[in-house]
């Protein structure tokens, strides 16, 4: 493998077909390689053994298909699993497998790193090394697909439904484009076919963005993490705000496309004596009251640079209970992976933690 080599993880059917008829061999190839590559999970050509010999030995030469390899893999005693994942040029990045009853969740990173400093999630910590490429960002998903296909193989006859939430590491709103090539790659019928029902974006908060997504030629379920309910405490929370305050945020999610039975979703981390008050829960109320609005209760996870500790059991449930009481959909969320710091905001690796893993 090398800079050189053309990099086919990442690119449509079409454009597929396009690279190949350049180089003088019929299209219809293209969409086998296609086929292969995000059905079928192969990333040697040599395996697509629908090819013509000799054009997997040309491709060998030519091109790359870069799935990430695996540098530790966490396992939590509630069946969760988080891929500490290497890619190409050894940045490495995080993805959580999380095993349900009727679903199985990917939780996928779209940066190394993240910009956005939020005071209760660890990857600030990492700072932002650099935004993922659609590829990088589809390869996760591949890389997880397959192995646990080949493991759970045995069991595989009925294979859950899959979600995807783009709320690993990174702000995916801050790398919109490759955002975007990824939904279409990952909901395309003839590859992965995801559907977009289940499919869910997570952002802090990029105003035009949000408006950007609303028009993307795939538009997934949008989450908010707000967090807040004055703009002075979520400016210390989360400095985004400061540029984009609550007010301007919630018009953009007014304009957010939704289907007859879809709703935005609010993620909000409770801090003790920080944002869990009776008056935070009331002023909540009203500011979701004219959107079509759930929300998801997380206590803050344990790890963060900043002394902040989780709401009580009891003020978690008290907060809850006022914003049912006024018809807003609350649901207390359980940690998954918390013992291999899997859950929410406990993304962060540091390259120290690598070298004490491997």
């Amino acid at each position: 493998m090398g800079p050189d080599l053309k990099e086919i993880l990442g690119l449509t059917s079409q454009e597929l077909c396009g690279y190949l008829a350049e180089r003088g061999e019929p299209r219809f190839h293209g969409r086998q390689i296609y086929r292969a590559v995000y059905v079928h999970r192969k990333s040697d050509f040599n395996e697509i053994t629908e090819l013509p010999r000799v054009l997997r030995a040309k491709l060998s030469r030519l091109a790359q298909v870069s799935f990430p390899t695996l540098r530790t893999l966490q396992q939590s005693m509630d069946g969760t699993e988080k891929y500490l994942l290497e890619l190409t040029d050894h940045c490495k990045v995080e993805a959580i497998w999380i095993p349900e009853e009727r679903r199985t969740t990917f939780c996928i990173s779209t940066q190394v790193g993240c910009a956005m400093d939020c005071q209760f999630c660890l990857t600030a910590l990492m700072g932002f090394s650099r935004n993922l490429t659609a590829g990088e960002i589809i390869g996760q998903i591949l890389y997880i697909l397959r192995d646990h296909e080949r493991r759970d193989k045995p069991n595989s006859s009925h294979p859950k439904p899959i979600n995807i939430v783009l709320m690993g590491m990174g702000e995916p709103l801050h790398n919109l484009p490759e955002v975007v090539r990824a939904l279409v790659l990952m909901t395309d019928t003839e590859g992965l076919s995801l559907p977009r029902h289940r499919i869910t974006l997570s952002t802090v908060g990029l105003v035009p963005k949000i408006l950007e997504l609303a028009n993307a030629p795939v538009v997934p379920n949008l989450a908010v993490s707000l967090s807040a309910t004055t703009d002075e405490v979520r400016n210390r929370l989360v400095p985004i705000n400061r540029k984009y305050p609550i007010r301007e945020l919630l018009e953009a999610c007014a304009q957010f496309p939704l289907g007859p039975k879809q709703y935005l979703t609010f993620e909000y981390v409770l801090i003790d004596r920080v944002n869990d008050s009776d008056q935070d829960a009331r002023r909540l109320v009203k500011l979701l009251a004219p959107l079509r609005a759930k929300v998801n209760l997380l206590p803050l996870n344990p790890g963060n640079a900043h002394d902040l500790k989780p709401s009580t059991p009891e003020r978690v449930l008290r907060f809850q209970e006022i914003l049912v009481s006024k018809n807003i959909p609350a649901f207390v969320r359980r940690p998954r992976g918390i013992d291999i710091s899997a859950a929410c905001g406990q993304l962060h690796h540091l390259q120290k933690d690598f070298e004490a893993a491997s």
